[in-house]
């Protein structure tokens, strides 16, 4: 392993969903930045998910760890604890089983990273037959984040092609004019392990809906900063369904984010450690 102060730790969460994961996996063995290790945050996926990784460990250049939980329902965030634990770098990236990254995504975090800040980047959402479509040679080629090879294969016309299209100048500046809020998206986001620590990690009575944005929210409150790299760091996101989504659910989320916000709240007691602070 490569000195540790400059050693990304990449968390990937994912449940079920092997076929999509195996192509975010080749994602990564594209990566220019080679400084990283894999931490797979799986919430009770069955044996498919498991052997996948072992069959990838032996075909990748960088480490895979996989950090896994029984199947309770959605437990999104208990299981990121767990993998925030495992993981040995000090900087984290945190990505989704679904989203495949442009060789470039970790060099774009490495390039942005600083201290007292965490990173917010984006995506670019695919149709469920581009999805499909893309295959290990075309992640290779990097053929996925080709506007022109997108649109062959269906995808229909955009106008947000410009995240995949935007480079250099370009992409820095759309990074600071853009009006979408520099917020911690679990899709694509980079923080100090340290920090997400010292606010005790993600509020484990949270489930689909907000749950990454909250931790994000803790960190504000504590002095930390939010960066936009949306432009500059990519990765293409395949589509899947939400079955895991409820209204009860979004609401119960949205008022313990409103009550974290009004009360500038730092730490959570339901967090890594089970206790008050």
């Amino acid at each position: 392993m490569s000195n540790l102060s400059e050693f990304f730790s990449v968390i990937i969460s994912t449940y079920n969903s092997e076929k999509w994961l195996e192509k975010v996996l080749w994602g990564y063995q594209q990566q220019v930045d080679k400084n990283f290790e894999v931490v797979i945050a799986d919430d009770g996926s069955k044996q498919p998910t498991a052997d996948l990784i072992a069959e990838m460990r032996e075909q990748v250049d960088y480490p895979i760890q996989h950090i896994w939980q029984e199947d309770h329902g959605f437990q999104k965030t208990k299981i990121l604890n767990k993998a925030l634990l495992a993981c040995r770098g000090t900087y984290i990236v945190m990505s989704d089983g679904d989203c495949i990254p442009r060789n470039d995504f970790l060099q774009a975090h490495r390039n942005y990273m600083e201290s007292n800040y965490f990173l917010s980047g984006g995506y670019f959402k695919l149709s469920m037959a581009v999805s499909k479509a893309i295959t290990k040679a075309d992640i290779e080629a990097q053929s996925c984040f080709d506007i022109a090879w997108l649109y062959a294969k269906g995808l229909p016309k955009t106008s947000k092609a410009k995240k995949l299209t935007a480079s250099g100048f370009k992409a820095r500046l759309l990074n600071k004019i853009t009006p979408t809020k520099a917020s911690w998206n679990g899709h694509n986001v980079s923080g100090w392990k340290a920090d997400i620590l010292k606010v005790n990690g993600f509020d484990e009575r949270m489930q689909y809906g907000g749950e990454d944005r909250e931790l994000g929210e803790r960190l504000v409150n504590t002095g930390v900063k939010s960066k936009q790299i949306r432009y500059s760091a990519i990765c293409v996101h395949l589509d899947h369904d939400r079955c895991y989504k409820t209204q009860e659910i979004v609401d119960k989320n949205r008022a313990i984010r409103k009550k974290v916000v009004s009360e500038k709240i730092t730490w959570t007691k339901y967090g890594i450690e089970k206790r008050e602070k």
